[in-house]
């Protein structure tokens, strides 16, 4: 039992590291961006901020202090966007 956990965990430390490898926050887009906070949907977040630690990990929708990018002039347009943290 205590190789076929061994094993286990090996396998899934492999997946792993290259996953933690590329966390941190999105990288901008090719398009003209700007930063829309309070807008995110829970895990779709592009940003790290104090609650988590990067891009996807948003545990609640329209937190104030997460952000998504948007194409340039359209956060004033969205319902809740604003165009910096609270």
């Amino acid at each position: 039992m205590k190789t076929s956990m061994l094993v286990h965990t090996a396998v899934l430390a492999a997946f792993a590291l290259p996953v933690a490898a590329f966390a941190g926050p999105a990288p901008e887009p090719a398009f003209k961006a700007e930063k829309c906070f309070g807008i995110a949907a829970a895990a779709a977040n592009d940003c790290q901020t104090a609650t988590h630690s990067c891009a996807g990990t948003a545990t609640r929708a329209s937190d104030p202090a997460s952000w998504i990018y948007v194409p340039a002039g359209t956060c004033a347009k969205i319902a809740g966007g604003k165009l910096a943290a609270k």
